[in-house]
């Protein structure tokens, strides 16, 4: 055991390690994101920063543990084999196990036996911690040719008999009969399309009474059709109101925050679709696979309708979710942000001011209608903890880690306190992983290598 030292933490603000509950870090599809967009390469950050780096990043800012939330299970070995050299953090994969031809067929015929057996072999072969869901039956209208348009939970599969919503609730169901520590991490249908705020409330009304957890939300969020500028706008209202009423449900927010980043989806339609929208090169990339990813540079700008109506629908979702308990903080790293940028986000969490003057520079139609305008609640730093550690943690089933009780790991951050968020949260004085000094005053310090957090089958 490593000796006894005292850390004298007097005027510190004293924190558990961070925990990212849905990020990208690792694997096929990182290393995509890595090719194409070589003119963010030599940034600092890096657009899509190597394993080493983004250890190093991550410890930087506290936070000691991250899961990569979409790794095909064929992929697992190569992105365990990258995810070996990520310096400091704890880290898991969550399994795109339902895009296998086996757990379909299984699914459609409700097979819960055979269901149940699959989902546990690809855990343990995969050595995953949970089990994803991008775009239910995806995959399959997009190999028929539904490109990128809407497709109700209730349409069959173009190939076998189920349908979308018999996927999420046979596969949540799945996940709790064998156990996994996280319920069913789901990436619903229609992501990004005008119109998805329906999909969604349709998503949380299959769940009801059986846990699941829902992916970044301010994706699936949209009113309107085709971009009208009109009608395009935040369904947040309904959405929120449902999740408020159901504790079985916990989500992640996938905040965009204004920049230039790289986008990557375990949901190739949606990759498609927001390609020949922006008219932005893309790459589909599927290893072989049942299923795929779709990966293109992507900039968000405070002048574009679409991007401010983005950036307030995450920010509405923090802001009337009552609960921070069940929701954790993320920018699905990097699809929204580069996750280097969460310090402003829990800037403009806890510092209304702060996020009223950047509201009054984004679009003018979104600055008119967004009901962020009349919202003025600011989050206090106990629920800047909550929602970055204790709330992912519990969410992911990790008992040891989001607290700083008996039993804990010594992950352990200390801030120095600062009126200004940002500037508070993107330099801790000290962060210790496993009781080891990691990084003090953003310079990291050592470069252990933390545990693959996988679930025992």
């Amino acid at each position: 055991p490593a000796p006894f030292i005292r850390i004298d933490a007097r005027g510190l603000v004293v924190m558990p390690g961070g925990v990212d509950l849905h990020s990208h870090v690792a694997g096929p599809k990182v290393n995509a994101g890595r090719r194409i967009a070589p003119h963010l390469a030599h940034r600092h950050p890096p657009a899509v920063p190597t394993i080493h780096s983004t250890g190093a990043l991550y410890a930087a800012l506290g936070y000691t543990t991250v899961f990569d939330a979409a790794i095909a299970t064929a992929a697992a070995g190569i992105a365990h084999r990258e995810l070996d050299e990520l310096p400091i953090l704890d880290k898991g994969i969550y399994l795109l196990a339902a895009d296998e031809a086996a757990v379909l067929d299984a699914l459609a015929r409700d097979d819960a036996a055979e269901t149940d057996r699959l989902l546990s072999a690809a855990i343990a072969a995969g050595r995953g911690w949970a089990v994803k869901v991008a775009n239910p039956g995806g995959p399959s209208f997009w190999k028929h040719g539904r490109r990128g348009d809407h497709h109700d939970l209730d349409t069959p599969l173009p190939d076998r008999p189920v349908t979308p919503r018999q996927i999420l609730d046979r596969l949540a169901r799945a996940v709790g009969r064998i156990g996994l520590p996280h319920p069913l991490h789901v990436h619903t249908a229609n992501l990004g399309l005008p119109g998805n705020w329906r999909t969604m409330l349709e998503t949380m009304r299959t769940f009801d009474g059986v846990p699941a957890h829902l992916a970044h939300v301010q994706f699936h969020s949209y009113t309107g059709g085709d971009l009208d500028p009109d009608t395009f706008g935040s369904g947040v209202a309904p959405l929120v109101d449902w999740f408020n009423a159901h504790d079985e449900l916990t989500l992640d927010v996938g905040q965009i925050l204004f920049g230039d980043t790289v986008a990557m989806t375990g949901d190739s339609a949606a990759a498609e679709h927001l390609a020949h929208a922006t008219g932005v090169p893309w790459m589909s990339h599927d290893l072989h696979l049942e299923g795929g990813c779709g990966v293109l540079p992507i900039a968000y700008r405070e002048k574009s309708m679409v991007h401010a109506w983005q950036w307030a629908i995450g920010l509405e979702w923090f802001l009337t979710a009552t609960d921070p308990w069940r929701l954790a903080l993320s920018t699905d790293h990097p699809n929204g942000a580069h996750f280097t940028a969460y310090p402003v986000l829990m800037r403009l969490l806890g510092d209304e001011a702060f996020r009223r003057e950047a509201f009054a520079r984004i679009h003018p139609a979104v600055r008119k209608r967004s009901p962020l305008a009349g919202i003025t609640r600011q989050y206090s730093l106990q629920e800047l903890c909550i929602v970055t550690r204790a709330a992912p943690a519990r969410i992911a089933g990790l008992k040891e880690k989001g607290h700083l009780g008996p039993g804990a790991d010594a992950d352990i951050t200390l801030y120095r306190p600062d009126a200004d968020l940002a500037r508070m949260f993107a330099m801790p004085a000290k962060v210790f992983k496993a009781g080891v000094l990691v990084a003090e005053d953003g310079e990291v310090k050592s470069l252990p290598l933390g545990q693959t957090l996988a679930a025992t089958m």
